[in-house]
């Protein structure tokens, strides 16, 4: 008689880490799951990430600064090695026309790089030290890639472009986010004077098929065109949203889901007026919303909600500043139908302090989903500049933003209930320079901007800032990054949800035996 023995831990622990989740397969061809002696679950990091970044302008003045960055753990020296590289997908689409049909961009068919010869255009070796590229022309490409081993645990990149002049004028900085079948991206628009693109960008081996639907005012929005998008394997195509449709709408809800395969989905929103950025998606729909990071000298913000359900939604709305929360004079509470957009413009709602704007249910019981997204503005006349805050997910365990430079950079922390106490880790400089740690404290209801986040000792180049809960309650946080031009106050906020680095994995009470005759 031989014993087999299969220890439930380990190989719980090894699957988990990839899919969340872990099945045992007995000699004899049965299936035993992880979670049969499961008492608590334990967190373990993460061994695969992957990350997919729209294609940055098309001016010819744009310059981008691409930048990659993996937090440092307490495990990497024991972990095994790892890779994190971003590659430029096998051809970026032109927009759809009034058809419905895709021009190819330079016979990309043909031409494609293949996946095997492809160069990377960032490629990350260890953690704790960030990465840069630059792409000063009007043809970069999307990027795909993926980490693994002791890389991928808060793997994170960040693409960031200036366009000084003309058509997208501004600075663009969106933060590369995960593939996935699901995104919102309310505060879109049709306009005229608006000129909006959702990209969407294909990391597998196989076609992706997405649906985008409109949501305005009176509800959807008929649209011929926006079922049924092939994005090519490893490729991405920019939808411009006002060809979906004749009617034009200055406040649009965005949904994108896909049929089959998975994408990477940001909005491009390009405003003649107040220049450019990109709009991520919305956090999931959810009764409460969180907005952090109003610069004190907006001198515009619209707030756009969305509530996807059945049900309407009456929503109470408070700003979360320096000292507390107080309610704006004339928007005590909101209401929203179901599957209609609306949108209010709060003016200069913050008054020269910087805040975060919070949303919760007007009154208790049921709440309603809602999801939701500040346009912000800041400067007057031909000197204005546009920024976009979707609602975001708490910081939870970590997360971490790339691209922070010597000046510029403002860190908001938020925290909408109890008072909180966060670590900050400013990281060694892509060019040099040893990290740096500091303590903070947020008291409770209100939202602190350090105007001067820490930097690292003599730091050469760039750096990623990274936020770690230490006690208290939720934390909710973004990083603006300042670059004026011209007397233009160019800017962008990227959001910073927790970097889902950690994994619930099942603790087996007991090894798993199996006898054989």
């Amino acid at each position: 008689m031989n014993r087999t023995t299969l220890s439930l831990i380990a190989a719980a622990t090894a699957l988990a880490a990839v899919t969340g989740f872990a099945v045992v397969s007995a000699p004899d061809g049965g299936t035993t799951e992880a979670a049969a002696d499961v008492r608590t679950p334990g967190r373990m990091p993460v061994e695969r990430s992957s990350l997919l970044c729209p294609a940055p302008s098309a001016s010819d003045l744009a310059e981008t600064v691409y930048t990659t960055f993996t937090p440092a753990g307490k495990g990497d020296a024991d972990a095994k090695a790892g890779s994190a590289e971003l590659v430029p997908t096998d051809a970026t689409l032109a927009a759809p026309d009034e058809g419905g049909k895709d021009k190819k961009k330079d016979k990309a068919d043909k031409d494609a790089v293949k996946p095997d010869a492809r160069k990377p255009v960032l490629a990350l070796k260890e953690p704790g030290k960030p990465v840069t590229a630059e792409a000063n022309t009007a043809e970069a490409p999307a990027l795909v890639g993926s980490a693994e081993g002791r890389l991928a645990p808060g793997w994170a990149a960040q693409q960031t472009t200036k366009v000084t002049a003309g058509q997208g004028r501004g600075v663009l900085g969106v933060s590369c986010t995960a593939p996935d079948t699901n995104f919102w991206f309310p505060g879109a628009s049709t306009a005229d004077e608006r000129q909006d693109y959702v990209h969407l960008t294909n990391p597998d081996d196989t076609a992706a098929v997405a649906d985008i639907e409109l949501y305005g005012k009176d509800g959807a929005i008929e649209s011929d065109s926006g079922e049924g998008i092939t994005v090519p394997a490893r490729s991405s195509v920019p939808v411009l949203l006002s060809t979906l449709s004749a009617d034009s709408a200055e406040n649009v809800s965005v949904h994108v889901t896909t049929r089959t395969g998975r994408v990477g989905a940001v909005v491009q929103a390009v405003d003649e007026e107040a220049g450019s950025d990109w709009l991520a998606a919305s956090a999931e729909a959810a009764g409460t919303a969180v907005l952090p990071g109003i610069p004190a000298d907006a001198t515009s913000v619209r707030l756009v909600v969305f509530a996807p359900g059945d049900d309407d939604a009456d929503l109470k709305v408070r700003l979360a500043g320096p000292t507390g929360s107080i309610t704006p004079a004339g928007h005590e509470t909101l209401h929203v139908k179901a599957g209609m957009t609306t949108a209010v413009d709060l003016k200069d709602v913050t008054k020269g302090e910087a805040g975060s704007l919070l949303l919760s249910p007007a009154a208790q019981g049921r709440p309603t989903p809602v999801v939701a997204a500040l346009r912000v503005v800041r400067g007057e006349g031909a000197a204005q500049e546009v920024a976009y805050i979707p609602a975001t997910g708490q910081v939870g365990e970590r997360a971490t933003v790339a691209d922070n430079r010597a000046k510029g950079s403002v860190l908001s922390l938020t925290a909408p209930g109890a008072a909180a106490e966060v670590k900050v880790t400013a990281s060694a400089g892509s060019g040099g320079g040893e990290p740096v740690v500091r303590t903070y404290k947020i008291k409770a209801g209100t939202t602190l901007a350090v105007n001067k986040p820490p930097v690292p000792t003599g730091l050469k180049g760039s750096y990623a800032l990274t936020v770690e809960p230490q006690s208290g309650g939720p934390v909710h946080a973004s990083r603006a990054l300042e670059l004026p031009e011209d007397g233009i106050p160019m800017f962008t906020v990227q959001t910073m949800p927790d970097d889902r680095g950690m994994v619930s994995v099942p603790e087996a009470e007991q090894d798993l035996s199996v006898l054989d005759d």
